[in-house]
């Protein structure tokens, strides 16, 4: 029996092909910035929500700039906790760990951490910057 590379395995079709962020955001320029030195990650488009031009055909450029928002493999647009999930199944250390949270209740649980952290981040952009 033969052992497949990483490289010859099926891609994760809930991993994350395309990132949308917002630049103009300190805390998240930093936080992508980490993303983006992790392994797997250049797989990802990075696209700034914030930059002058930035069009997305489904995605609103206000909705973009208000939620964390990622492209599947398998052509999904998600966003919040979802959308970290699919970062996070890029990178092979982080792989299982989001397999195991993209369950219902662990994922519910993050989407409410990530709503609170929405209603504090003006706060957090002014103290960042």
């Amino acid at each position: 029996m033969t052992h497949a590379t990483a490289e010859a395995r099926p891609a994760d079709p809930a991993a994350a092909t395309e990132v949308f962020y917002d630049g103009a955001c300190p805390l998240c320029r930093r936080e992508i910035s980490t993303y983006r030195r992790l392994e797997g990650m250049d797989r990802i488009d990075w696209r700034d929500v914030s930059a002058a031009g930035f069009d997305a055909p489904d995605l609103e450029r206000d909705a973009a700039l208000a939620r964390f928002h990622a492209r599947r493999a398998d052509g999904a647009l998600v966003s919040g906790a979802a959308a970290f999930l699919a970062v996070w199944r890029r990178n092979p250390r982080l792989a299982p760990l989001a397999r195991v949270l993209d369950r219902t209740p662990f994922r519910q649980g993050l989407e409410l951490a990530y709503r609170g952290f929405l209603r504090v981040r003006p706060l957090w952009r002014r103290v960042v910057s």
